[in-house]
């Protein structure tokens, strides 16, 4: 009897054994199996102001990811095997070393992960060693969609209805019962400092610390969805800022892959049997679809994704670091110094974290494009280096959406944030908890100190200029002026806007 060539399940985005279908796969031929990760020095440079591209919260969530999945495969019988180095590099050099007859690993979308794809085809070639790609990050698989990818419409409430009308989402598959794992030496984790990464420090504000790996990312739906109960409440309370359980909080665990969005679908459903179905259930399920819709659109749009000019080619003159004001304006954004306490308090959140609210991004991102008119990418690559939920689509197409440039560009429309934080944070709790500054101001007042009289900022302890800046712009003079610019730049694009 021929003796099966060990196959290769080589991990990116997906550390997790639940819902595995390259792991699924490989454990079913019956051969042995070698899962590989490398840690890809590239995804540790540095980017062009100075920061990380993978930053100390993200990385520390990984390596705790990378240590709950190998322990988990370790009580399977199997092992996780982990090197620094380029994937080319890596994935040939065991394949080599194992006589490997295939690798399989779950396909990405985005051009930096997959000419890192075809780097390693290319390396594996000479080998004679087979790859095969398995789509697996999305509620709903690529090949189920009522179109091709390429057809995939420019609205999202199209695309959702066009899915809902021909729901077809696969079952989530079991994680292995155990696992038949070659011997190979399987290497020590990498840690913060060699990776070139100071140990970030617990925040005493932090209202909720992210811990990496599967065995969290299943412990945490459990107790949002289920012991909190808060999934009946979820279309209410998720755009709220402060607290940890207004929302579900699964992104980090979604982007990293330690946790399918078809499991999370899947006990959607459950509560649905088992307590109730209304609208907040049925709006956790929508946002799935709408992470869907992202990375349909970095796998329709590609590079496209990444120009100033967004996937319309908009040419709007955007504002890059070549000047000291605009270099200044940045950094108050990035510091949180701008004079608008919703802006800052959710960008010294994020700095201290990690982590923000979806609400709170949406916010920063428009006042960073929309009012200081900074080039959204550097807003999108400081998210990238910042984020412990980082996923390519998301942050990209979200931040291109919001810049107008993106999908279903509607105008141009910017977020007043002093209304937002009324809307959102009426108490002013948000503000006070993350800017000490301004903790004797209640209600409307915590976002709007620049209204203060020189006796009011006396009596309450919060000097403009000293204790707290001053707006760094005029918010609506600048968005108007923006807004004009905007105007002439849609006045010469050709048609149809979408090609």
């Amino acid at each position: 009897m021929t003796e099966l060539r060990p196959t290769i399940v080589w991990l990116r985005n997906d550390l997790r054994l639940h819902d595995h279908e390259p792991l699924h796969r490989a454990v079913a031929t019956g051969a042995p199996t070698c899962i590989v990760y490398c840690v890809d020095p590239r995804q540790f440079a540095t980017l062009q102001f100075d920061a990380p591209k993978t930053g100390a919260f993200r990385a520390r969530f990984l390596l705790e990811s990378l240590a709950d999945l190998r322990q988990s495969a370790r009580a399977l019988g199997g092992d996780v095997v982990v090197r620094v180095g380029e994937p080319e590099q890596v994935l040939a050099a065991i394949a080599r070393e194992l006589n490997a007859g295939v690798v399989y690993y779950h396909a990405e979308v985005a051009s930096e992960e997959q000419r890192v794809e075809r780097a390693v085809m290319r390396a594996l070639e000479p080998l004679q060693v087979q790859t095969q790609a398995f789509w697996g990050h999305t509620l709903v698989h690529r090949d189920d969609l009522p179109f091709r990818v390429n057809n995939l419409p420019d609205v999202f409430t199209q695309y959702r209805k066009r899915v809902e009308a021909t729901p077809n989402i696969r079952s989530a598959l079991p994680a292995p019962a155990s696992l038949h794992c070659v011997t190979i030496e399987a290497g020590e984790l990498p840690t913060l400092a060699s990776l070139g990464l100071d140990e970030p420090a617990l925040d005493p504000r932090t209202t909720m610390v992210f811990r990496g790996g599967e065995q969290a990312a299943l412990a945490r739906l459990a107790a949002w969805m289920w012991e909190a109960d808060r999934l009946r409440t979820y279309k209410v309370t998720r755009n709220f800022m402060l607290h940890a359980d207004d929302s579900s909080k699964l992104s980090p665990w979604l982007a990293l892959g330690c946790l399918s969005p078809r499991r999370v679908y899947e006990e959607v459903q459950r509560y649905e049997r088992v307590r109730v179905r209304n609208e907040d259930t049925a709006w956790l399920i929508f946002e799935l679809h709408w992470r869907d819709y992202f990375r349909f659109i970095a796998a329709k749009w590609g590079d496209r994704l990444f120009h100033a000019g967004g996937l319309n080619d908009l040419r709007f003159p955007w504002r890059g670091l070549t000047s000291q004001k605009a270099q200044d304006e940045f950094a108050a954004w990035q510091e949180g110094r701008t004079g608008f306490p919703l802006v800052d308090a959710a960008m010294r959140e994020l700095a201290a974290t990690g982590f923000t609210s979806n609400r709170a991004r949406q916010n920063v991102a428009s006042f960073l494009t929309r009012v200081l008119g900074i080039d959204w990418r550097l807003g999108a690559s400081w998210f990238e280096s910042c984020l412990i939920d980082y996923d390519v689509a998301s942050n990209w197409a979200n931040w291109a959406y919001v810049a107008g440039v993106g999908n279903d560009a509607r105008g141009f429309r910017f977020f007043n944030v002093h209304k937002q934080a009324v809307d959102y944070d009426p108490n002013g709790d948000y503000a006070r908890h993350w800017l000490p500054e301004l903790a004797a101001l209640r209600g409307a007042r915590a976002y709007r100190p620049d209204t203060l009289t020189s006796d009011e900022q006396a009596r309450f302890g919060v000097v403009l200029g000293t204790d707290y800046p001053r707006p760094i712009v005029d918010m609506f003079r600048s968005a108007e002026h923006n807004a004009e610019k905007y105007k002439v730049a849609v006045s010469k694009l050709p048609a149809p806007r979408f090609s």
